[in-house]
């Protein structure tokens, strides 16, 4: 069992708690911190938490506690690692790790120097599409990974801070961008160096200092190509989509709209309530309408990746062996949008600078040549519309591509 501390009674804490509360049925959250004490109260009345307080360091320093989660603006982020480290204490931290790639490295220093349990709580790495996926990918069903994309966009956050370019550290970037750098660093492979980005930013619709629409690439060192998109301008709800590309295969993910769950509502209801056909009903994270077509997701916990992700981090506890995601795994992802930020300044190709490394090094692109015989490669081999059996070669000493039918 599981005693754990949430640090954070808003929007994704109570996520976090209804996963922890509804997986392993053995794990609580048995203590509770927040800012505004009327947060506080209610989240304990709400879970069964047996303290609540507006002071983080009682309610970590808590005997009752074994594990902290962190479920707070990114810049108190560090504050709240520092006191667990000083009670050594289990610490799991919600995305991004911190603001900047210096920020995200002293935590990471911070626990292992305190050599105490660390995860991080990157969900969208532990849903049940991209477990399944990352698992075929594994097994090599796609070849060598050439490309992988992933798109994380929706109307905007729900709470101030995110909004304020001080306490996030950025905006759609930094909130959204995490997520899709580390699905494509899981794709290509997590001890491949991301070397360099180019970026594309802008605040186009809302009135705020960061930005709220991004899109970038993130080169790797054997050759590979990561790519996000992402913007809190989306309309139409919250849209989580991946794909992923190789030489032998590609996958598509989509893990929140069109999911195969459809449905249409006036929003008037059969006893006559709601008669000007405004629904009240929840549909799903960020949706935007409760009338009209609607696109609920059937169990949004573990559809987003709660459950398999704390599954993971108090197995990995208890067995004493490192989680999937770790704090140098958002550590690596604050780096590489450390160069998208400055890349959507210079307009350039930026280095992602990484004073810690613990992958691979010294790797080249992969070239994958395909003999036709002993004069050629093969390009590319097909059935054409009228019936013909048709190759693409290219000859091996002079280059000229030539086309050839077989039947």
């Amino acid at each position: 069992m599981q005693r754990i501390a949430m640090l954070g009674g808003g929007f994704i804490g109570r996520f976090y708690a209804e996963s922890i509360h509804g997986q392993r049925s053995r794990d609580k959250v048995v203590a509770i911190y927040a800012r505004r004490d009327e947060t506080a109260k209610k989240f304990a009345a709400d879970y069964g938490c047996d303290f609540a307080s507006t002071d983080m360091e009682a309610v970590i320093a808590h005997p009752d506690v074994d594990m902290v989660c962190i479920a707070l603006p990114n810049n108190i982020h560090e504050t709240a690692v520092n006191l667990c480290a000083k009670h050594k204490k289990s610490v799991v931290c919600t995305k991004p790790l911190g603001r900047t790639a210096e920020e995200a490295l002293r935590m990471m220093k911070t626990v292992e120097e305190a050599g105490i349990f660390a995860g991080y709580l990157e969900d969208l790495c532990y849903t049940p599409k991209f477990l399944k996926a990352l698992d075929s990918v594994k097994n090599g069903a796609l070849g060598r990974i050439l490309w992988a994309k992933s798109r994380e966009t929706h109307p905007g956050p729900h709470s101030d801070w995110f909004w304020d370019k001080e306490q996030a550290g950025g905006g759609c970037m930094l909130d959204l961008g995490c997520h899709c750098v580390e699905i494509a660093r899981s794709f290509i492979g997590k001890d491949v160096k991301p070397v360099e980005v180019m970026c594309w930013a802008a605040t186009q619709v809302k009135p705020i200092d960061a930005e709220d629409h991004a899109i970038a690439l993130v080169k790797y060192e054997n050759g590979a190509i990561g790519q996000f998109e992402v913007s809190w301008t989306f309309r139409g709800g919250m849209d989580l989509r991946d794909e992923v590309m190789g030489t032998e295969g590609t996958i598509w993910i989509n893990n929140f709209l069109r999911t195969g769950f459809e449905m249409f509502t006036t929003g008037r209801r059969s006893d006559g309530q709601n008669a000007d056909g405004k629904g009240d009903n929840y549909v799903a994270e960020k949706a935007e309408s409760t009338t009209g077509w609607l696109f609920p997701v059937g169990d949004e916990v573990n559809d987003l990746g709660y459950n398999h992700m704390f599954t993971d981090m108090f197995k990995s506890q208890e067995e004493g062996r490192e989680p999937t995601e770790t704090f140098y795994d958002g550590y690596v992802v604050n780096a590489v949008l450390d160069a998208a930020y400055k890349s959507a300044e210079t307009k350039q190709w930026e280095k992602v600078i990484l004073p810690v490394w613990r992958g691979q090094e010294g790797l080249t692109q992969q070239t994958t040549l395909v003999d036709y015989d002993e004069q050629h490669y093969l390009i590319k081999e097909e059935v054409t519309h009228d019936g013909r059996h048709k190759v693409i070669l290219k000859d091996k000493q002079t280059g000229k591509i030539s086309e050839r039918d077989l039947q």
